[in-house]
This record gives C-alpha cells, sequence and structure tokens, in this order.
C-alpha cells in the first residue's frame, strides 16, 4: 500500500463528503465543485443528465420540494486505476417534507460513482443512484 493509494483514498472520500455537506448546507459552490464540467448522472431522473451545470440546476430544482436533508454516508469501497477511481457508498438521506410539515421522507441508496483525477482533483466523471427503498413517515 503506498502514500499514493493513501491520499488517494481520502480524497475520493472527501469528494462524497463535500457532496453530503453541500447539498445538506445548500453550498450549491461546493456541491457544484465536486463534479467534471461533462458528468453524467443517472437514476436520478427518468432520463441521464449530463453536464454538471445542468445537474446543479436539477440539484436545485429538487430540492425546492425539502426543508432540511442529511445525508449520511457509509464506508466507501474504492478501486483506484491511475487516475481513474470506481467508487460504492452507500447513503441514508433523510428529507423534511414542505408540504407535509412534520413529515419526512427517507432513503436507503448506494452510489456508484465513476471519478477521475483532473487538474490534480478528483471529480466525479459518471454517477448513479442505486436506490434501496424509500419510506415516508
Amino acid at each position: 500500500m503506498s502514500d499514493q493509494w493513501a491520499a488517494d483514498r481520502i480524497a475520493l472520500m472527501d469528494v462524497m463528503l463535500k457532496y453530503a455537506a453541500g447539498v445538506d448546507e445548500r453550498d450549491f459552490d461546493l456541491y457544484r465543485s465536486c463534479f467534471a464540467d461533462d458528468v453524467e448522472v443517472l437514476d436520478f431522473t427518468p432520463d441521464a443528465i449530463h453536464g454538471g451545470d445542468a445537474w446543479l440546476a436539477y440539484v436545485k430544482q429538487a430540492l425546492g420540494r425539502f426543508g432540511p436533508t442529511q445525508h449520511m454516508l457509509g464506508p466507501q469501497l474504492a478501486t483506484v486505476d491511475g487516475d481513474n477511481a470506481h467508487c460504492r457508498t452507500d447513503v441514508q438521506a433523510h428529507h423534511a417534507l414542505k408540504e407535509a410539515e412534520g413529515q419526512w421522507l427517507t432513503l436507503w441508496a448506494t452510489y456508484e460513482t465513476d471519478m477521475q483525477r483532473i487538474g490534480g482533483e478528483w471529480k466525479i466523471k459518471k454517477h448513479r443512484l442505486v436506490s434501496r427503498g424509500t419510506k415516508q413517515w
């Protein structure tokens, strides 16, 4: 195990931690910084979303339904191959529903994420949501 491997693994997890913090804090600059300009995002909507700016616009619109959110990430399983990596990160996300005060939507899912080192930083190039289930309560 090399120092570079360890540094890459930490940096990959940091991308997903910034992802969660950006959404939950509504820090859209931080959130957008996680994505490559030509990112492809799958399975959040029926059709793929292409491009970091298009994805950010979708996320801002989608979050309009919710008050506070909390995205809790499990340990990440990552495979690094040079400047490319594939990551599997489990997530449990709680969303306060604006239209139903006092009610929550909870999502259990896995993020399947391909990342690439761009300009010395890891960025999400392809991101897929694998839903395990939801519950409104």
